[in-house]
């Protein structure tokens, strides 16, 4: 592993356009080298864009591999180059709706989605704000000193562990300032999830954002990372939603959803696709993934 690493500090030294010439590369060998992902890609763009071809399917899946390559190579700047660097490859659009919020006095969610772009986004925006996220512990020892050590490079992120729940969450928003970075997109299973749907399928979501926003009285500001054609990063922040949250956690789930998916339609090729998104389903469907 600390091999991997150190080849890591060896590609940050190359200039920004040949790292992702590189991933480029790497990324259209790993479109036909890893196929269990490949599969789970495959499937999640059939359910999610049916009325596509399986032609454009697969273009958009294998700049997909290219993209999360792109992701994957760029760990080392995250890590290793200095912070001016970052800065360069980054650029903020409408961030007066955080700074607008924050000034005020406001607490404040970041409804943040998997985009392939969002650990470059997150490490730039992570040296002009405080932020606090939530981790999860990886089974490797030495990855997760190293990503805990890249997380907490600019001392100005509190982490809370996935398994210290809602409870923790609630505690560290009340007393912080500090915007929390809130990654609801993924599949955590049955347990506090409800079935809403998501590109017309229903799927199982953590039913979180609205609880805490009520509990809370933060408000949602969306932000989304975009990588421009040159392969720096645009993140966008969006209003702080009105009338959220309501009093069903169902309307505003869907709404979540709603969103992430309209901006997943916007660069599909930039949402994660290779996650098992859909594989808890409702008692008695079949699973997705074989």
């Amino acid at each position: 592993m600390k091999f991997a690493f150190f080849i890591l500090y060896l590609i940050q030294l190359l200039p920004f356009c040949l790292i992702h010439k590189l991933a480029d590369f790497v990324g259209f060998l790993a479109y036909y080298a890893v196929k269990p992902r490949r599969k789970v890609g495959e499937t999640n763009l059939q359910k999610c864009f049916p009325e596509w071809s399986e032609a454009e399917r697969t273009a958009v899946l294998k700049r997909h591999f290219q993209h999360m390559a792109k992701l994957m190579f760029e760990y080392g700047l995250y890590w290793y180059a200095p912070a001016e660097r970052l800065r360069r490859f980054v650029r903020y659009q409408d961030k007066h709706h955080l700074d607008n919020a924050l000034a005020a006095g406001e607490k404040v969610i970041l409804l943040y989605p998997h985009f392939t772009a969002f650990e470059m986004a997150v490490y730039t925006l992570n040296q002009d704000v405080p932020l606090t996220s939530m981790y999860s512990h990886q089974k490797n020892r030495a990855m997760d000193e190293q990503i805990l050590k890249g997380r907490h490079r600019y001392n100005n992120v509190f982490l809370i562990g996935r398994n210290e729940g809602l409870r923790a969450i609630i505690k560290q928003i009340r007393k912080s300032s500090a915007p929390f970075l809130y990654l609801p997109d993924q599949d955590f299973g049955r347990n506090d999830s409800i079935f809403v749907n998501f590109f017309g399928i229903p799927t199982a979501t953590i039913a979180g954002l609205s609880r805490i926003a009520g509990l809370t009285g933060a408000k949602v500001i969306p932000a989304i990372p975009t990588r421009e054609a040159d392969n720096t990063v645009t993140l966008r922040f969006y209003p702080a939603w009105e009338n959220f949250p309501t009093e069903s956690a169902e309307a505003d789930t869907q709404r979540m959803n709603d969103f992430i998916e309209a901006r997943a339609r916007e660069h599909p090729e930039q949402y994660f696709w290779l996650h098992k998104r859909f594989k808890t389903r409702p008692e008695g469907e079949p699973g997705f993934y074989g």
